[in-house]
């Protein structure tokens, strides 16, 4: 089962309403993205915790509906 992009940034949207959002269709399948996100929301976390706070914003879909996203995460 294939995941939008737009469906991708509109939860990341929901999660960080200031954040900066480019997602890119890897493969063209729908499963495989890579995604930019800059928000304020990571100011001062690791990047561990700016990739857990974007992979709880996907609710429970990744690994599921959405099979690999990578992820580059800043503070702007």
């Amino acid at each position: 089962m294939a995941m939008a992009a737009e469906e991708i940034a509109r939860l990341i949207k929901e999660s960080f309403p200031d954040a900066e959002i480019r997602i890119e269709d890897l493969a063209g399948d729908g499963d495989h993205y890579a995604a930019s996100i800059v928000s304020e929301a990571f100011r001062g976390k690791t990047r561990v915790q700016q990739h857990q706070m974007v992979y709880a914003a996907l609710k429970g879909r990744m690994g599921g509906a959405l099979h690999a996203l990578a992820l580059k995460t800043a503070a702007p």
